[in-house]
């Protein structure tokens, strides 16, 4: 994909950036920098991309996304509706790898350190215990200055480089070179298929939104996200059903149509080839046992 380059202001007092978002949905925008970003999604929900991963997001997650790959937060429909008292909440932190100066990692005693951060250019989710340990850290450093900062930090890398409760998002070479010229057009069609994925889109009206012939956009799209837009469509509808799944409001068949999928064989296939799990499997693995 080829995102837009966002600029992070960092203030002339700081060597990296820390700050809690409180808006009515996070910057919907695919987009990259070359700052690392750790992120606490205090409240929200809704689809996540990083790199060429698409996955629900939801209150509690951890991520660390690496410099330079692109991500998007696609929040809920209903957080662009104005519904009182709804909004969503996040700390964020934005540091880049030599903020410390060159050697820093370089360190013996960092070694595993910089081993971790070149993993991370996948992107990964926190899990279980090594997320519950970051949260405090993190609200931590929102109240702290100076140098206490710069060590809850480097507690927060040395705890999470250590861990085996990660899941990395996105495929290893992936690109981190980006043409900005055709940064709308992406957004479009991005914006377009999370508005309509529920329904049938044809090749012929998504090419129509990016302004290309058919032939085109089907060459277009698979050389900036490395897969066609009918398996990026099947990626969406089945992350919806996983929602759907989780919520537990509806049976698998309701949640078929409701995401799009028009035949209930061709739903419980490709649930299963995207996720491993049949979607009953799915919906099971995430109810609490009953005591």
């Amino acid at each position: 994909m080829k995102p837009q380059l966002l600029l992070v202001p960092v203030s002339s007092e700081c060597s990296f950036s820390v700050r809690q978002d409180v808006v009515l949905h996070f910057y919907n925008r695919w987009h990259y920098h070359p700052e690392i970003e750790l992120l606490h999604i205090e409240q929200g929900s809704g689809t996540q991309f990083v790199g060429d991963s698409i996955q629900n997001f939801q209150s509690g997650d951890v991520l660390l996304i690496g410099a330079n790959l692109p991500h998007y937060w696609r929040c809920d429909k209903e957080y662009f509706e104005n519904r009182e008292g709804l909004f969503a909440k996040a700390t964020v932190v934005h540091f880049r790898d030599n903020f410390w100066g060159d050697t820093f990692l370089q360190l013996p005693e960092n070694r595993y350190i910089i081993r971790f951060l070149e993993k991370a250019r996948q992107g990964v989710r926190l899990l279980g215990n090594t997320r519950s340990a970051v949260k405090p850290l993190l609200a931590q450093m929102l109240a702290e200055h100076g140098t206490a900062r710069i060590v809850s930090l480097i507690q927060i890398l040395s705890l999470v480089a250590q861990s085996d409760e990660l899941e990395y998002l996105s495929a290893k070479d992936y690109p981190s070179y980006f043409d900005e010229a055709d940064t709308d057009r992406l957004n479009q069609i991005y914006a377009y298929s999370l508005t309509h994925f529920t329904r049938k889109i044809s090749l012929e009206e998504i090419a129509t939104v990016a302004n290309m012939s058919p032939n085109s956009f089907c060459r277009y799209f698979k050389s900036r996200s490395r897969k066609p837009y009918s398996q990026f469509l099947l990626e969406l509808r089945v992350s919806h059903a996983c929602k759907l799944l989780i919520e537990g409001k509806l049976s698998v068949a309701q949640v078929c149509y409701e995401s799009g999928f028009n035949q209930f064989s061709g739903f419980n296939k490709y649930f299963r080839q995207i996720t491993g799990k049949s979607p009953l499997q799915y919906q099971k693995s995430f109810r609490k046992p009953v005591r």
